[in-house]
């Protein structure tokens, strides 16, 4: 797909100064870092009036779009998500520097003294939907891990994102941060999307957004990329299940917030107490606004729902509908999780630990629950402060990505003054010489 010439000079010229950056962060001293997601926290905190000013001119231009109820809850800010925003870089700002790490160290046969020390990356690029935080979450953590980044969020959030960008921009140059350390596409159109996917610059490109932007990436992509996930999540209510602690964790799973990655879609209920738990679940579920759709055996037990589909099993809904499947035992919500899932989050509930055991050790998932709320999938939870996403690809990584995730490795090597022939050289001893 073409680019138009324009886009891509204008791409170009960020790739130039985020490639600038990268190589003065990369070596930047872990208190000028630190000072500077400070400033950046205090400028989001200074600047709190704009960014929600600006913000209600996007949620009024998508109530006219008809953007849905999901869609403009990730769009809104108010003052307690700015203080989010802003205590998220705080802390960034605490947590460990992985830069310079020493992963491992060893002596060869050579008497060569080679070590594994972690790295940034160099310039990363983020295209990410109606979520404003983002813009400040991913700047403060490719800052922290000596990364430059490069932003591209929805046109939905743009006057939002614009406005946050602009904030850390500022507070970072005043705390001497290099140009090109944050940058922000503001072009709203496909073809900035487009020409960010194909920028030469960029040493890794993190997508965060739905089918249609994933399927972009793979179509258009000539960089790195890693996939952060469509969450598909399920929780399985095993037969030897606490009811209580399945009823709350099924409603937490999908009510807290419905429209977030980490939400169940959908519940699968052992055969042996669906017939006490399906009323019960189903019940307490659409007194808080449940949309309800399930498999003939489930309706049998509430005729309410909804009849399921196959696309049902299939999507994640964003939005508070859950679909609900009787299954005759942990094999099969597992094979229904192999089949369906995105490998993002999955739950059992259970008081057998053979079976706790047992899907711990067979699903095949990023994160995976014994007893507790998929809704736990979070970098902040997991001790990683914010999040640049959750990825649900094996290679490079897996799971909440946090500052650790945004670096690589390289080998340093120490010697003697060694150089290869056809035979291994001599090792060199203390005191001798062969």
């Amino acid at each position: 797909m073409e680019v138009e010439m324009s886009t891509q000079r204008e791409l170009a010229g960020m790739g130039e100064r985020a490639r600038a950056a990268s190589r003065i962060l990369s070596t930047a001293r872990t208190e000028d870092k630190n000072g500077a997601l400070r400033a950046m926290a205090a400028a989001i905190r200074a600047d709190s009036a704009a960014i929600l000013g600006e913000n209600a001119k996007d949620l009024e231009d998508g109530h006219a779009a008809g953007l849905s109820a999901a869609t403009l809850d990730r769009l809104a800010l108010d003052e307690a998500r700015i203080e989010g925003m802003a205590s998220g870089l705080e802390e960034i700002a605490a947590l460990r520097d992985p830069i310079g790490e020493v992963t491992g160290m060893w002596t060869v046969e050579q008497g060569l003294r080679i070590g594994r020390v972690r790295v940034p990356l160099g310039v990363v690029g983020i295209i990410y939907e109606a979520r404003p935080n983002v813009t400040a979450d991913a700047a403060g953590l490719c800052l922290k891990s000596g990364n430059a980044v490069i932003l591209r969020g929805g046109r939905e959030a743009l006057r939002s994102n614009v406005a946050i960008a602009r904030s850390l921009r500022s507070a970072a140059a005043d705390a001497k941060m290099p140009e090109g350390t944050v940058q922000l596409v503001s072009d709203p159109g496909h073809e900035a999307s487009l020409a960010l996917m194909q920028l030469q610059a960029l040493d890794v490109l993190i997508p965060r957004g739905g089918k249609a932007l994933k399927k972009a990436v793979t179509e258009n992509a000539r960089v790195p990329y890693i996939m952060t996930g469509d969450g598909n999540c399920h929780t399985f209510v095993d037969a030897s299940a606490d009811a209580g602690m399945a009823l709350s964790i099924a409603i937490n799973a999908k009510t807290q917030r419905s429209a977030v990655c980490n939400a169940m879609e959908t519940l699968l209920i052992h055969r042996d107490i669906a017939k006490e738990f399906v009323p019960a679940v189903m019940e307490a579920l659409a007194a808080r606004g449940v949309e309800l759709r399930g498999d003939e055996a489930v309706r049998a037990l509430y005729p309410q729902a909804k009849p399921a589909t196959e696309e049902d099993w299939a999507t994640e809904y964003h939005d508070r509908i859950l679909a609900v499947r009787i299954v005759d035992g942990i094999e099969e919500a597992m094979d229904h999780i192999h089949r369906y899932g995105t490998k993002h989050s999955e739950a059992i509930v259970t008081e057998s630990y053979a079976n706790a055991q047992r899907f711990l050790s067979g699903v095949d998932a990023a994160a995976v629950y014994v007893n507790a709320s998929t809704r736990f999938t979070d970098g902040g939870v997991f001790g990683f402060g914010a999040e640049m996403g959750i990825s649900t690809q094996k290679l490079h990584a897996r799971g909440p990505m946090g500052v650790e995730q945004l670096t690589s490795t390289k080998f340093v090597v120490y010697g003697s003054g060694q150089i290869r022939g056809e035979n291994p050289a001599p090792t060199r001893q203390a005191g001798t010489y062969h």
